[in-house]
């Protein structure tokens, strides 16, 4: 099946399938905790920065620069939409995070984030991980809705590999979530069911991004640079100090190597295919 065919499909349709494919490649990384029960602190590190190259090439080739072009030829003032949904974006994750009760990998629970809680540790270890992919989802489901108002084979390509790029980093990040939670005490099957329940949130934050930019065109330019702000939150916030965590000297540089090969594949694969 080439892409011309798939314009026909109805885009939330599209949407579901490329953000449970991004979920399955977290579940395949979570696997790996069947394999592994502990994973080298410069290569877990490595791999966070990976994932976070991925996630700031993706906000500005996938989501902010056609938003900008969406905006321009829609008559409006370019920089007015990407300015806006960035900004609410990066505002709405950041009320969620002080809001919802999550604690980040390797901190005692006494440093747990959000309303206070009694909650257990393992629930608040999941909530911090589901947190960061709710905006990967909502950015797929955006990127793929978009082909409801504009059916071009260049828009698709452009979502498909964005959902390429969010699977590629998805699948080290699952075996980032799973392996140290492991090393937190859990059993294999537990740490793993724990790693790809985290991407569950993926396909419903897609569906749902892919139904409001379908039903709501003036909505799209917006859309896509909120799903840019969040994950460009997300990066800044969780997963760039997490990735220099712990190290110093060349492990931290690992951390910077891997951010920058990330941002370079998901960058070629965007122009390449887009």
């Amino acid at each position: 099946m080439n892409l011309e065919s798939l314009i026909e499909i109805n885009p939330i349709i599209l949407a579901l399938v490329a953000t449970i494919f991004t979920w399955l490649m977290t579940a395949l990384g979570s696997s790996m905790v069947f394999f592994f029960k502990n994973i080298d602190k410069r290569l877990l590190n490595s791999m966070l920065g990976f994932a976070a190259g991925v996630m700031i090439a993706a906000s500005f080739w996938s989501l902010l620069k056609p938003a900008i072009e969406m905006a321009t030829n829609q008559g409006d003032i370019p920089w007015v939409p990407a300015l806006t949904g960035f900004l609410a974006g990066g505002t709405f994750l950041l009320m969620v995070d002080k809001i919802l009760p999550h604690l980040h990998m390797g901190l005692s629970t006494d440093k747990a984030e959000g309303i206070k809680t009694t909650w257990q540790r393992s629930i608040l270890l999941i909530l911090a991980i589901t947190l960061h992919n709710i905006p990967e989802g909502l950015a797929v489901g955006v990127a793929f809705g978009a082909l409801a108002n504009t059916p071009d084979v260049g828009i698709l390509a452009g979502a498909v590999a964005l959902a390429m790029g969010i699977g590629l980093q998805n699948f080290p990040e699952g075996a980032a979530v799973s392996i140290p939670l492991r090393r937190e005490g859990f059993t294999r099957f537990r740490a793993f069911n724990y790693g790809q329940f985290s991407g569950f949130v993926e396909p419903m934050a897609g569906v749902l991004g892919a139904y409001l930019v379908a039903t709501m065109k003036p909505l799209l330019p917006y859309a896509l640079s909120f799903a840019a702000g969040a994950m460009i939150f997300v990066v800044v916030e969780e997963l760039i100090p997490e990735s220099q965590r712990g190290g110093e000297g060349n492990e931290t540089d690992l951390s910077t190597i891997g951010a920058m090969l990330g941002f370079a594949v998901m960058m070629l694969m965007d122009v390449a295919l887009g």
